[in-house]
């Protein structure tokens, strides 16, 4: 059984700094792409930053590009997420997800929520001003 799940979250004022962590399970952690993906108030879920460790691809949306770093500790079978000079509109409830798709590559599958085999349940972020 596959489980993700995502702690790190919190309230943090703008400029600051929070690492999500994303655990997951029940499966080989090298044969996945993962994501993190965000949904603010009112909006649609939406890629964060992707990654595949097997060929060492990343994918980072425009809005957080030299801000947020995804890496990953495959012995522990865990994803982060830092996320640096964090602003208001960072806000949103913050989603690991993981797919075994292999021949699209990570900005595609940032790009498709659909495309996604299992998701955690999310992680708070609120970034105040």
């Amino acid at each position: 059984e596959v489980q993700l799940v995502e702690s790190g979250g919190g309230l943090v004022q703008a400029g600051g700094s929070l690492r999500l962590s994303c655990a997951a399970s029940g499966f080989t952690f090298d044969d996945y792409a993962i994501g993190w993906f965000r949904q603010a108030p009112g909006k649609e879920r939406e890629g964060v930053s992707c990654a595949r460790s097997s060929d060492n691809s990343t994918y980072y949306a425009d809005s957080v590009k030299g801000r947020f770093t995804i890496s990953s500790d495959n012995a522990k079978n865990t994803v982060y997420l830092q996320m640096n000079s964090l602003k208001p509109e960072d806000t949103a409830v913050y989603y690991c997800a993981v797919t075994t798709r292999d021949r699209e590559g990570v900005g595609f599958l940032c790009h498709w929520i659909e495309g996604m085999d299992y998701w955690g349940k999310g992680t708070l972020v609120t970034v105040s001003s």
